[in-house]
């Protein structure tokens, strides 16, 4: 392991650039959505959906590629912008991906609670208020709480913790996805594939628009480039890899839950994917298992979106568009500790508010990931005739 003094630590090899961006794009969306998609879209439709939706999803990812080679430094986005568009636009999408990046990690502390009232249905103790008609427990709220606390633990003793813990997490979230599609051919049934296609454009377009979403976190690999110990060129690769391999995971659990029980069933199921895995199984006990991957989910998301956020919060300092302060690093950990206190404070507060908390910064933060990945692609066409000679380790061909 190689350092850089005074700066960000080159702790990440090729794994742990692999699962910080796959981590960080599977959730629990996947989890609970299912059975809506496949209602909305059927079970080929619905696969078709994803398969466009990685398609462009791969396309924005390619600029992102060409652009982390070239300029591989934290904060990602930051960069790309200020150097081809200027201080104003990439101050603009700066904070559009701080703000899309933090709703993400708040999110996750509400859902990790949430996730395991269905585990443990009794768990309800303590009412402390209600927010927008949701009754806030305090046993809840605790473990919303207590896992903010673990996550901002872990990333402020380091980078390679943090993806310890990573990918630990995703390799246990790849088992379970294994023993879901095996499930197909233990106890799935053809005819629950039917109907093929469903709701006609319409369904095929609600599916399709819900994928960016689903997609963001591939571009946390940019945001750590500084910390990545590999050649340039392989970093950009990576990046592409890990939006494939979100793109397979997608699809194998949209065929192999549509497989398990009529779409009808699955949709009115409170997580669509655990009833599926029950069924394939026939075992009450393999639906848990596949809220522990759906839990898997979260903590990956969670530390890859703190992993992002906190980062772009320290190029943004560095370059002067938040306070200076928010630009120091741990003289031992080397992590930039005050970004990632700042962001995993936010997360602590969030199980406060309840579960309303989740709609509110879903709508909060998905139109700001799709501003900075405009704003991105705008840089790449910008830099590409600007700068024509520019280094590119990783170059995109017609990339126009």
């Amino acid at each position: 392991m190689t350092t850089e003094q005074p700066g960000l630590i080159k702790a990440l090899g090729r794994w742990d650039t692999l699962a910080v961006g796959f981590g960080a794009m599977i959730g629990f969306g996947w989890v609970v959505l299912v059975g809506g998609w496949l209602e909305d879209a059927g079970t080929l439709g619905a696969a078709l959906a994803f398969v466009a939706g990685g398609v462009v999803m791969t396309l924005v990812g390619l600029t992102y590629a060409e652009l982390v080679s070239a300029m591989p430094r934290a904060g990602g986005e930051h960069n790309y912008v200020l150097r081809a568009l200027g201080s104003r636009p990439a101050f603009v999408a700066s904070w559009a991906i701080v703000l899309g990046y933090v709703s993400v990690v708040a999110f996750e502390a509400v859902a990790l609670p949430q996730t395991l009232l269905y585990l443990a249905p009794d768990m309800l103790a303590g009412k402390l208020w209600t927010v927008a008609g949701y009754d806030v427990y305090a046993t809840w709220a605790l473990v919303g709480i207590a896992g903010a606390v673990l996550i901002t633990w872990v990333n402020y003793i380091g980078i390679r913790p943090a993806s310890v813990a990573q990918t630990i997490a995703v390799v246990f979230l790849l088992a379970v996805g294994l023993v879901l599609l095996t499930g197909v051919f233990v106890g799935g049934e053809a005819r629950h594939f039917e109907p093929w296609f469903a709701g006609g454009l319409a369904g095929f377009i609600s599916v399709l628009v819900a994928t960016p979403f689903l997609f963001v976190g591939f571009d946390v690999i940019p945001q750590s480039a500084e910390e990545i110990d590999l050649p340039q060129r392989q970093v950009g690769k990576l990046l592409v890899v890990s939006v494939l391999m979100a793109t397979v995971f997608y699809i194998v659990v949209v065929v192999s839950v549509s497989s398990a029980l009529p779409h009808a069933e699955l949709a009115a199921a409170e997580l669509a994917s655990a009833a599926g895995m029950a069924a394939l199984w026939n075992s009450p006990a393999m639906g848990t298992i596949l809220v522990l991957g759906g839990i898997a989910g979260i903590l990956t998301s969670w530390n890859g979106f703190l992993i992002g956020s906190s980062r772009i919060i320290y190029a943004m300092a560095e370059s002067g568009m938040l306070p200076r302060r928010l630009a120091y690093l741990h003289p031992r950990y080397r992590t930039p500790t005050r970004a990632i206190l700042v962001v995993g404070l936010l997360s602590v507060i969030a199980p406060l508010f309840g579960r309303q908390m989740l709609v509110w910064l879903v709508d909060a933060g998905g139109i700001n990931i799709v501003i900075a990945f405009f704003l991105v692609s705008v840089s790449f066409l910008v830099l590409r005739r600007r700068e024509p000679d520019m280094p590119r380790p990783f170059r995109v061909r017609r990339g126009r």
